[in-house]
């Protein structure tokens, strides 16, 4: 089968399409036909060796993919082969074939696209988890998202309106923040141009943002620290800019907030029954058509090298989605 492979941690640049053996299916794998595979922003850490999990070489990243079911192990419950399903895999989905425990796949809503379920798991899993079990977020309450334009922003604005909140979407040009709008935000700012903390506190008249959906980090959450409401929830979900910050501590002392971390993959593996009941909640809610995985830009399995270039250099809105099998 043909994969994107990664022999030693590099730039982008370095991968190669390469033909390689199938994987080993095992007793609870299921074996699937990839036709769409979900862009992260974990995969441009994980080939970089920069992510907290580091595969033994050569693998291929992608870890979310959407397929046919083409094989099931004899302790695979649940599935039939033919299914089309969606999964989660960790690393593997740049690839023709990937195996999956399945207990990391579900099947796919009718009427779904193999690109919308692609697009799917791992953004909204981790928005789910960390805006209803982590943040509490109440209907009513100020959310504030930042890299807004992106995927997990943009399900993070779905999501919020869904639970409802209002959402300020915060983002860096002009078209991610119109991506926000179009995603139902009800107040966006250009963090590039305006003061970020000034702005959300003349938005909620000085009280601040109930709940903070960071996945920028740097100086972004900085700002987003300043503007925190008091008994606030600042979501620790990732450092896109580059830079960890530091928290001073007195500033959670004397705003009595929380700063929060999100770590959905490690709770699904803790937890897998209530990772089940988080996804079928959101396959209500995209029955509801309450949240649509926005693909902002498709790419062949030949051109996902690319791909990752093009998520680290910030230049797609919304999902990226490798079509394995146009």
């Amino acid at each position: 089968m043909k994969a994107l492979l990664c022999h030693a941690f590099g730039p982008p640049s370095d991968l190669k399409i390469e033909e390689t053996a199938a994987p080993t299916l095992g007793a609870t794998g299921l074996r699937l036909e990839v036709h769409s595979a979900g862009l992260n922003f974990p995969d441009v850490l994980i080939v970089q060796g920069k992510y907290q999990l580091r595969p033994e070489f050569p693998f291929s990243p992608g870890a979310e993919v959407s397929g046919v079911v083409a094989e099931v192990g004899e302790r695979a419950a649940g599935f039939a082969v033919g299914d089309r399903v969606m999964a989660l895999c960790t690393t593997g989905g740049f690839a023709e074939q990937v195996v999956v425990h399945h207990g990391s796949a579900f099947k796919m809503s009718p009427g779904m696209s193999f690109d919308s379920a692609a697009a799917l798991p791992l953004t909204y899993g981790t928005t789910y988890h960390a805006l209803v079990d982590r943040a509490k977020l109440q209907a009513g309450e100020t959310l504030l998202v930042t890299g807004a334009g992106g995927g997990v922003g943009i399900a993070a604005v779905q999501l919020g309106k869904a639970l409802g909140a209002t959402v300020i979407a915060a983002a860096g040009s002009a078209a991610k923040l119109a991506a926000a709008k179009e995603a139902g935000a009800d107040h966006t700012l250009d963090y590039t141009s305006e003061n970020l903390a000034d702005r959300v506190k003349e938005l909620t008249k000085q009280a601040g943002a109930n709940v903070v959906y960071d996945a920028v980090g740097g100086d972004v959450f900085d700002a987003c620290l300043r503007c925190v409401a008091w008994e606030g929830r600042l979501l620790v979900i990732g450092f896109a800019s580059g830079r960890i910050p530091e928290i001073p501590a007195n500033r959670l002392l004397l705003k009595g907030c929380a700063a929060v971390g999100v770590y959905w993959g490690a709770f699904a593996a803790r937890d897998p029954a209530a990772n089940v009941r988080n996804f079928e909640r959101l396959f209500e809610l995209y029955a509801a058509g309450k949240i649509d995985p926005r693909v902002g830009r498709t790419y062949a399995l030949a051109e996902a090298a690319q791909a990752i270039a093009d998520l680290e250099n910030r230049e797609i809105i919304g999902k990226a989605v490798i079509q394995v099998r146009p």
